[in-house]
Protein backbone atom coordinates (compact mmCIF):
# COMPACT_ATOMS: atom_id res chain seq x y z
CA UNK A 1 0.00 0.00 0.00
CA UNK A 2 2.88 2.45 0.73
CA UNK A 3 4.80 1.64 -2.28
CA UNK A 4 1.63 2.17 -4.42
CA UNK A 5 0.91 5.67 -2.46
CA UNK A 6 4.71 6.90 -3.35
CA UNK A 7 4.35 5.91 -7.01
CA UNK A 8 1.19 7.53 -7.37
CA UNK A 9 2.68 10.38 -5.55
CA UNK A 10 5.51 10.27 -7.94
CA UNK A 11 3.00 10.27 -10.96
CA UNK A 12 1.34 13.11 -9.75
CA UNK A 13 3.86 15.20 -9.39
CA UNK A 14 5.35 14.17 -12.75
CA UNK A 15 1.73 14.60 -14.40
CA UNK A 16 1.82 18.37 -12.93
CA UNK A 17 4.89 19.40 -14.21
CA UNK A 18 2.91 18.52 -17.56
CA UNK A 19 0.15 19.80 -16.90
CA UNK A 20 2.02 23.05 -16.42
CA UNK A 21 3.46 22.66 -19.61
CA UNK A 22 0.33 21.88 -21.34
CA UNK A 23 -1.26 24.98 -19.39
CA UNK A 24 1.24 27.38 -21.16
CA UNK A 25 -0.32 26.31 -24.94
CA UNK A 26 -3.49 26.58 -23.40
CA UNK A 27 -4.29 29.46 -25.95
CA UNK A 28 -3.02 28.45 -28.83
CA UNK A 29 -4.88 25.03 -28.28
CA UNK A 30 -8.04 26.22 -27.71
CA UNK A 31 -8.02 28.80 -30.88
CA UNK A 32 -7.39 25.38 -32.78
CA UNK A 33 -9.97 23.33 -31.17
CA UNK A 34 -12.42 26.51 -31.72
CA UNK A 35 -11.69 26.60 -35.22
CA UNK A 36 -12.14 22.70 -35.58
CA UNK A 37 -15.02 22.99 -33.88
CA UNK A 38 -16.61 25.06 -36.05
CA UNK A 39 -15.70 22.96 -38.95
CA UNK A 40 -17.56 20.46 -37.49
CA UNK A 41 -20.91 22.48 -36.44
CA UNK A 42 -21.53 24.09 -39.72
CA UNK A 43 -21.77 20.45 -41.01
CA UNK A 44 -23.29 18.82 -38.08
CA UNK A 45 -24.82 15.37 -36.94
CA UNK A 46 -27.65 15.70 -39.85
CA UNK A 47 -25.28 15.84 -42.94
CA UNK A 48 -22.53 13.75 -41.36
CA UNK A 49 -24.18 10.73 -39.35
CA UNK A 50 -28.02 10.55 -40.68
CA UNK A 51 -28.88 12.17 -44.15
CA UNK A 52 -25.57 9.92 -45.51
CA UNK A 53 -27.64 6.64 -44.60
CA UNK A 54 -30.51 7.85 -46.42
CA UNK A 55 -33.18 9.09 -43.32
CA UNK A 56 -34.73 13.02 -43.51
CA UNK A 57 -33.11 15.22 -40.68
CA UNK A 58 -34.00 17.99 -38.75
CA UNK A 59 -31.38 20.42 -36.93
CA UNK A 60 -32.50 21.95 -34.02
CA UNK A 61 -31.19 24.51 -31.70
CA UNK A 62 -32.12 24.57 -27.94
CA UNK A 63 -31.33 27.28 -25.14
CA UNK A 64 -30.89 26.07 -21.37
CA UNK A 65 -31.85 28.62 -18.91
CA UNK A 66 -28.17 29.52 -18.01
CA UNK A 67 -27.08 30.33 -21.34
CA UNK A 68 -26.04 26.90 -23.22
CA UNK A 69 -27.28 26.29 -26.88
CA UNK A 70 -27.75 23.10 -27.33
CA UNK A 71 -27.78 20.91 -30.42
CA UNK A 72 -30.47 17.93 -31.46
CA UNK A 73 -31.29 16.22 -34.32
CA UNK A 74 -34.82 14.74 -35.17
CA UNK A 75 -35.21 11.70 -37.51
CA UNK A 76 -38.79 12.19 -37.98
CA UNK A 77 -39.76 9.03 -40.50
CA UNK A 78 -38.24 5.61 -41.70
CA UNK A 79 -35.70 5.25 -44.11
CA UNK A 80 -38.25 4.47 -46.80
CA UNK A 81 -39.64 7.76 -45.97
CA UNK A 82 -42.64 7.04 -43.81
CA UNK A 83 -43.44 9.57 -41.16
CA UNK A 84 -43.16 8.51 -37.87
CA UNK A 85 -47.07 7.08 -36.06
CA UNK A 86 -45.11 6.33 -32.21
CA UNK A 87 -44.47 8.29 -29.50
CA UNK A 88 -41.27 10.52 -29.67
CA UNK A 89 -37.64 9.46 -28.03
CA UNK A 90 -34.84 11.08 -26.66
CA UNK A 91 -31.53 9.49 -26.37
CA UNK A 92 -29.59 11.10 -24.31
CA UNK A 93 -25.90 9.74 -24.28
CA UNK A 94 -22.84 9.33 -21.73
CA UNK A 95 -20.06 11.16 -20.96
CA UNK A 96 -17.17 11.56 -23.27
CA UNK A 97 -19.56 11.09 -26.41
CA UNK A 98 -21.93 13.17 -28.19
CA UNK A 99 -25.22 12.13 -30.32
CA UNK A 100 -23.28 10.16 -32.47
CA UNK A 101 -22.95 7.25 -29.91
CA UNK A 102 -26.58 6.40 -31.33
CA UNK A 103 -26.18 6.45 -35.19
CA UNK A 104 -22.05 4.65 -35.53
CA UNK A 105 -22.97 1.28 -35.97
CA UNK A 106 -25.24 0.17 -39.27
CA UNK A 107 -28.62 1.64 -39.53
CA UNK A 108 -30.06 -1.96 -38.25
CA UNK A 109 -28.31 -2.26 -35.50
CA UNK A 110 -28.28 1.63 -34.19
CA UNK A 111 -30.49 2.42 -31.91
CA UNK A 112 -31.48 6.03 -33.71
CA UNK A 113 -31.99 4.37 -37.25
CA UNK A 114 -33.77 0.87 -35.17
CA UNK A 115 -36.14 3.14 -33.60
CA UNK A 116 -36.08 5.45 -36.34
CA UNK A 117 -37.38 2.24 -38.60
CA UNK A 118 -39.73 0.96 -36.12
CA UNK A 119 -42.21 3.89 -36.51
CA UNK A 120 -40.78 6.03 -33.47
CA UNK A 121 -40.25 9.80 -33.71
CA UNK A 122 -36.02 9.84 -32.62
CA UNK A 123 -34.93 13.18 -30.82
CA UNK A 124 -31.05 13.05 -30.43
CA UNK A 125 -29.31 15.22 -27.23
CA UNK A 126 -25.90 16.71 -27.59
CA UNK A 127 -24.50 17.47 -23.78
CA UNK A 128 -22.91 21.01 -23.51
CA UNK A 129 -19.13 21.16 -24.50
CA UNK A 130 -19.73 18.57 -27.06
CA UNK A 131 -18.70 19.80 -30.73
CA UNK A 132 -22.39 20.25 -31.21
CA UNK A 133 -23.27 21.95 -28.44
CA UNK A 134 -20.28 24.40 -27.49
CA UNK A 135 -22.53 27.46 -28.04
CA UNK A 136 -23.60 29.95 -25.47
CA UNK A 137 -25.41 33.51 -25.11
CA UNK A 138 -22.83 35.12 -23.65
CA UNK A 139 -19.64 32.79 -23.09
CA UNK A 140 -16.82 31.20 -25.64
CA UNK A 141 -15.18 28.11 -24.92
CA UNK A 142 -11.99 29.98 -24.65
CA UNK A 143 -13.61 31.50 -21.34
CA UNK A 144 -13.14 29.42 -17.86
CA UNK A 145 -16.77 30.22 -16.88
CA UNK A 146 -17.92 28.14 -19.89
CA UNK A 147 -16.49 25.11 -18.24
CA UNK A 148 -17.85 26.04 -14.80
CA UNK A 149 -20.41 22.61 -14.01
CA UNK A 150 -20.75 19.13 -13.32
CA UNK A 151 -23.53 16.96 -14.34
CA UNK A 152 -25.51 19.01 -11.54
CA UNK A 153 -26.25 21.79 -14.04
CA UNK A 154 -26.95 18.62 -16.80
CA UNK A 155 -30.23 17.69 -14.45
CA UNK A 156 -31.08 21.19 -13.79
CA UNK A 157 -30.67 22.88 -16.97
CA UNK A 158 -29.65 20.51 -19.70
CA UNK A 159 -32.34 17.32 -19.12
CA UNK A 160 -35.39 19.67 -18.49
CA UNK A 161 -34.64 21.68 -21.81
CA UNK A 162 -34.24 19.22 -23.95
CA UNK A 163 -37.29 16.97 -22.60
CA UNK A 164 -39.45 20.65 -22.48
CA UNK A 165 -38.60 21.27 -26.53
CA UNK A 166 -39.12 17.36 -27.47
CA UNK A 167 -42.59 17.76 -25.56
CA UNK A 168 -43.57 21.47 -27.03
CA UNK A 169 -42.37 20.23 -30.38
CA UNK A 170 -44.53 17.54 -30.79
CA UNK A 171 -47.37 18.09 -28.53
CA UNK A 172 -46.41 14.55 -26.54
CA UNK A 173 -44.96 13.21 -24.00
CA UNK A 174 -42.22 10.88 -24.89
CA UNK A 175 -39.95 7.90 -23.92
CA UNK A 176 -36.41 8.50 -22.55
CA UNK A 177 -33.16 6.68 -23.38
CA UNK A 178 -30.19 7.20 -21.46
CA UNK A 179 -26.64 5.16 -21.63
CA UNK A 180 -24.17 5.80 -18.52
CA UNK A 181 -23.85 9.22 -17.66
CA UNK A 182 -27.18 9.69 -19.50
CA UNK A 183 -28.96 6.78 -16.95
CA UNK A 184 -27.26 9.50 -14.03
CA UNK A 185 -28.71 13.06 -14.71
CA UNK A 186 -31.94 10.87 -15.18
CA UNK A 187 -31.72 9.14 -11.75
CA UNK A 188 -30.64 12.54 -10.35
CA UNK A 189 -33.97 14.55 -11.94
CA UNK A 190 -36.30 11.77 -11.34
CA UNK A 191 -35.71 11.60 -7.93
CA UNK A 192 -36.51 15.12 -7.41
CA UNK A 193 -40.05 14.21 -9.25
CA UNK A 194 -38.37 16.71 -12.51
CA UNK A 195 -39.71 16.25 -16.07
CA UNK A 196 -41.63 13.31 -15.15
CA UNK A 197 -44.73 15.12 -16.18
CA UNK A 198 -43.71 14.95 -19.74
CA UNK A 199 -42.29 11.56 -20.09
CA UNK A 200 -43.99 8.20 -21.10
CA UNK A 201 -41.16 6.01 -19.90
CA UNK A 202 -37.55 5.58 -19.23
CA UNK A 203 -34.58 3.12 -20.76
CA UNK A 204 -31.71 3.42 -18.47
CA UNK A 205 -28.45 1.38 -20.10
CA UNK A 206 -25.69 0.51 -18.07
CA UNK A 207 -27.33 2.46 -15.32
CA UNK A 208 -25.02 4.96 -13.22
CA UNK A 209 -26.29 5.80 -9.73
CA UNK A 210 -23.38 4.56 -7.39
CA UNK A 211 -19.78 4.17 -9.13
CA UNK A 212 -17.70 2.77 -4.96
CA UNK A 213 -17.56 -0.50 -6.99
CA UNK A 214 -16.21 0.43 -10.28
CA UNK A 215 -13.99 -2.43 -11.31
CA UNK A 216 -12.29 -0.70 -13.97
CA UNK A 217 -8.89 -0.19 -12.62
CA UNK A 218 -7.94 3.07 -15.32
CA UNK A 219 -11.26 4.82 -13.78
CA UNK A 220 -10.46 4.04 -10.13
CA UNK A 221 -6.45 4.88 -10.36
CA UNK A 222 -7.78 7.79 -11.93
CA UNK A 223 -9.82 9.07 -9.06
CA UNK A 224 -7.94 7.98 -6.25
CA UNK A 225 -4.31 10.06 -7.66
CA UNK A 226 -7.16 13.23 -7.73
CA UNK A 227 -5.80 13.59 -11.84
CA UNK A 228 -9.07 15.45 -12.46
CA UNK A 229 -7.95 17.90 -9.47
CA UNK A 230 -4.84 18.29 -10.51
CA UNK A 231 -6.04 19.17 -14.10
CA UNK A 232 -8.74 21.90 -12.63
CA UNK A 233 -6.31 23.52 -9.73
CA UNK A 234 -3.75 24.16 -12.86
CA UNK A 235 -6.56 25.69 -14.42
CA UNK A 236 -7.24 23.84 -17.43
CA UNK A 237 -11.53 23.62 -17.65
CA UNK A 238 -11.97 21.85 -20.07
CA UNK A 239 -11.08 18.33 -20.43
CA UNK A 240 -10.59 17.49 -24.05
CA UNK A 241 -9.45 13.71 -24.21
CA UNK A 242 -7.70 14.58 -27.75
CA UNK A 243 -5.75 17.79 -25.86
CA UNK A 244 -2.49 17.50 -24.96
CA UNK A 245 -2.84 17.88 -21.18
CA UNK A 246 -5.94 14.92 -21.07
CA UNK A 247 -3.55 12.54 -23.06
CA UNK A 248 -0.57 13.62 -20.79
CA UNK A 249 -3.28 12.37 -17.99
CA UNK A 250 -3.95 8.99 -19.56
CA UNK A 251 -0.07 8.33 -20.11
CA UNK A 252 0.45 8.76 -16.22
CA UNK A 253 -2.16 6.70 -15.28
CA UNK A 254 -1.13 4.01 -17.71
CA UNK A 255 2.22 3.60 -16.00
CA UNK A 256 0.54 2.79 -12.61
CA UNK A 257 0.85 -0.33 -11.04
CA UNK A 258 -1.51 -2.95 -12.91
CA UNK A 259 -2.88 -0.78 -14.99
CA UNK A 260 -2.75 -2.24 -18.97
CA UNK A 261 -3.39 0.25 -21.70
CA UNK A 262 -3.14 -1.98 -24.79
CA UNK A 263 -7.07 -1.66 -25.26
CA UNK A 264 -8.27 1.51 -23.91
CA UNK A 265 -11.77 1.05 -24.49
CA UNK A 266 -11.51 -2.55 -22.49
CA UNK A 267 -9.11 -0.90 -19.77
CA UNK A 268 -11.99 1.86 -19.32
CA UNK A 269 -15.30 -0.22 -20.23
CA UNK A 270 -14.87 -3.90 -19.22
CA UNK A 271 -14.49 -6.88 -22.19
CA UNK A 272 -17.14 -5.88 -24.92
CA UNK A 273 -18.51 -9.08 -26.00
CA UNK A 274 -19.93 -8.09 -28.97
CA UNK A 275 -18.54 -4.63 -30.18
CA UNK A 276 -17.30 -5.28 -34.04
CA UNK A 277 -13.40 -4.36 -33.91
CA UNK A 278 -13.62 -2.42 -36.96
CA UNK A 279 -15.51 0.14 -35.00
CA UNK A 280 -12.56 1.24 -33.05
CA UNK A 281 -11.69 3.26 -35.97
CA UNK A 282 -15.07 4.40 -36.68
CA UNK A 283 -15.95 5.76 -33.29
CA UNK A 284 -12.23 7.54 -33.49
CA UNK A 285 -13.47 9.43 -36.28
CA UNK A 286 -16.36 10.72 -33.93
CA UNK A 287 -15.40 10.14 -30.27
CA UNK A 288 -14.26 10.71 -27.28
CA UNK A 289 -15.74 14.43 -27.51
CA UNK A 290 -14.74 17.05 -24.53
CA UNK A 291 -16.17 17.63 -21.12
CA UNK A 292 -15.82 19.77 -18.00
CA UNK A 293 -13.09 18.99 -15.73
CA UNK A 294 -15.19 19.68 -13.05
CA UNK A 295 -17.96 16.93 -14.27
CA UNK A 296 -14.40 14.39 -14.38
CA UNK A 297 -13.73 15.79 -10.52
CA UNK A 298 -17.94 14.95 -9.89
CA UNK A 299 -17.66 11.26 -11.33
CA UNK A 300 -14.28 10.70 -9.14
CA UNK A 301 -15.59 11.53 -5.74
CA UNK A 302 -18.47 9.88 -6.86
CA UNK A 303 -16.14 6.74 -6.91
CA UNK A 304 -14.06 7.63 -4.10
CA UNK A 305 -16.83 7.47 -1.61
CA UNK A 306 -19.72 5.27 -3.36
CA UNK A 307 -22.39 8.25 -2.95
CA UNK A 308 -24.44 10.03 -5.02
CA UNK A 309 -24.15 14.00 -3.95
CA UNK A 310 -24.32 17.36 -5.70
CA UNK A 311 -20.34 18.61 -6.01
CA UNK A 312 -18.31 18.70 -3.19
CA UNK A 313 -16.85 22.32 -3.15
CA UNK A 314 -14.05 20.90 -0.46
CA UNK A 315 -15.01 23.07 2.12
CA UNK A 316 -17.66 23.71 4.83
CA UNK A 317 -18.08 27.51 3.80
CA UNK A 318 -17.88 26.98 -0.35
CA UNK A 319 -20.86 24.07 0.39
CA UNK A 320 -22.66 26.53 2.65
CA UNK A 321 -22.20 29.28 0.06
CA UNK A 322 -23.69 27.17 -2.90
CA UNK A 323 -26.39 24.65 -0.84
CA UNK A 324 -26.64 26.75 2.55
CA UNK A 325 -25.31 23.60 4.37
CA UNK A 326 -21.99 22.19 5.05
CA UNK A 327 -21.71 18.99 3.25
CA UNK A 328 -23.30 18.53 -0.95
CA UNK A 329 -27.32 17.88 -0.74
CA UNK A 330 -28.12 13.83 -1.76
CA UNK A 331 -29.84 12.70 -4.67
CA UNK A 332 -31.95 10.20 -2.95
CA UNK A 333 -33.03 7.40 -5.41
CA UNK A 334 -35.87 6.10 -2.76
CA UNK A 335 -37.51 9.48 -4.19
CA UNK A 336 -38.27 8.29 -7.39
CA UNK A 337 -41.82 8.16 -7.99
CA UNK A 338 -42.73 4.32 -7.70
CA UNK A 339 -45.43 4.33 -10.10
CA UNK A 340 -43.01 5.64 -13.29
CA UNK A 341 -42.08 2.96 -15.82
CA UNK A 342 -38.32 2.39 -15.67
CA UNK A 343 -36.51 -0.41 -17.73
CA UNK A 344 -32.93 -0.96 -16.72
CA UNK A 345 -30.69 -3.24 -18.45
CA UNK A 346 -27.22 -3.80 -17.11
CA UNK A 347 -24.07 -6.31 -17.97
CA UNK A 348 -21.95 -8.68 -16.15
CA UNK A 349 -18.77 -7.94 -17.92
CA UNK A 350 -19.36 -3.71 -17.37
CA UNK A 351 -16.35 -2.26 -15.73
CA UNK A 352 -18.12 0.91 -15.18
CA UNK A 353 -21.65 0.39 -14.50
CA UNK A 354 -20.56 -2.68 -11.90
CA UNK A 355 -22.59 -4.82 -10.90
CA UNK A 356 -22.75 -4.54 -7.53
CA UNK A 357 -23.04 -0.96 -7.69
CA UNK A 358 -26.23 -1.87 -9.88
CA UNK A 359 -27.35 -3.97 -7.08
CA UNK A 360 -27.22 -0.89 -4.92
CA UNK A 361 -29.22 1.14 -7.10
CA UNK A 362 -31.71 -1.49 -6.89
CA UNK A 363 -31.83 -2.26 -3.35
CA UNK A 364 -32.82 1.85 -3.18
CA UNK A 365 -35.53 1.38 -5.53
CA UNK A 366 -36.82 -1.85 -4.32
CA UNK A 367 -40.67 -0.76 -3.42
CA UNK A 368 -40.96 0.18 -6.62
CA UNK A 369 -44.16 -0.85 -8.66
CA UNK A 370 -42.92 -4.01 -9.90
CA UNK A 371 -45.39 -4.06 -12.64
CA UNK A 372 -43.27 -0.26 -13.38
CA UNK A 373 -40.13 -1.85 -13.08
CA UNK A 374 -38.27 -4.27 -15.94
CA UNK A 375 -34.85 -4.80 -14.64
CA UNK A 376 -32.73 -6.72 -17.53
CA UNK A 377 -29.18 -8.71 -17.08
CA UNK A 378 -26.97 -9.52 -20.04
CA UNK A 379 -23.78 -11.63 -18.14
CA UNK A 380 -21.73 -11.40 -20.87
CA UNK A 381 -22.43 -7.97 -22.01
CA UNK A 382 -19.69 -4.80 -20.75
CA UNK A 383 -20.58 -0.68 -20.96
CA UNK A 384 -20.13 -0.57 -24.61
CA UNK A 385 -21.95 -3.38 -25.85
CA UNK A 386 -25.36 -1.62 -24.81
CA UNK A 387 -24.78 0.66 -27.53
CA UNK A 388 -21.97 -0.76 -30.30
CA UNK A 389 -23.15 -3.84 -29.81
CA UNK A 390 -23.83 -6.19 -33.18
CA UNK A 391 -26.14 -8.22 -31.56
CA UNK A 392 -27.77 -5.22 -29.25
CA UNK A 393 -30.77 -4.54 -31.32
CA UNK A 394 -32.23 -8.35 -30.70
CA UNK A 395 -30.60 -8.61 -27.23
CA UNK A 396 -31.64 -4.88 -25.76
CA UNK A 397 -33.43 -2.31 -28.50
CA UNK A 398 -36.36 -5.29 -29.33
CA UNK A 399 -37.05 -6.02 -25.93
CA UNK A 400 -36.78 -1.52 -25.31
CA UNK A 401 -39.72 -1.71 -27.96
CA UNK A 402 -41.77 -3.94 -26.49
CA UNK A 403 -41.94 -2.20 -22.89
CA UNK A 404 -42.35 1.25 -24.88
CA UNK A 405 -45.52 -0.30 -26.56
CA UNK A 406 -47.30 -0.80 -22.42
CA UNK A 407 -46.20 2.63 -21.79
Amino acid sequence: MAAYTITTSVIVFLYIISASQAARNLNSFTAQDESSSSMVNAVGLCSLMIETEGYTCEQHTVTTKDGYILSMQRIPASRDGTKADKPPVLLQHGVLMDGGTWLLNSPDESLGFVLADNGYDVWIANTRGTNFSRGHTSLSPSDPAYWEWSWDELVEFDLPATIQFVHDQTGQNLHYVGHSLGTLIAFSAFSKDQTLNMLRSAVLLSPIAYLGQVSSTLAQAGADAFLGEALYWLGLHEFAPRGQAVVDLLSAICKMPGNDCSNLMTSFTGQNCCVNSSMTDKFLEHEPQSTSTKNMVHLAQMIRRGTITMYDYGNTDDNQKHYGQSTPPVYDMGGIPKDFPMYLSYGGADALSDVEDVKTLLENVKDHDPDKLVVQYEEDYAHADFVFAVNAKEVVYDPVMTFFKLH
